[in-house]
């Protein structure tokens, strides 16, 4: 059974893929957008519903729909994180920040 497993893996040295390179200024947007859907996500939680309230349909998918408000917030320009993170981003990669 062995010989079977190792005749269908390759060889260590080809199983080795290079790692791909994240673009910094799309890597500062998704953490834009993460950071704004976690808070639009914990404000979502403070609102009382009372009688108008989606029932067990609207808890379950209220993650999904602060997630997408973050993702579309951060693409129409979000709240000026991304540039400030994009900044660090490209120090500590040894370059210089837009704002040097």
């Amino acid at each position: 059974m062995a010989d079977i497993a190792s005749a269908m893996l390759p060889p260590a040295a080809t199983a080795q893929m290079p790692r791909p390179t994240p673009d910094p200024a799309s890597t500062a947007r998704e953490f834009e957008a993460v950071f704004v859907g976690q808070m639009t996500k914990l404000m979502m939680e403070m609102v009382d519903t009372g009688d108008f309230s989606g029932g067990a349909g609207e808890e379950m998918f209220r993650g999904v729909l602060a997630e997408q408000m973050g993702n579309e917030i951060a693409k129409r320009g979000g709240i000026g994180l991304a540039p400030a993170v994009l900044d660090q981003i490209i120090r500590m990669q040894g370059g210089s920040g837009h704002g040097q």
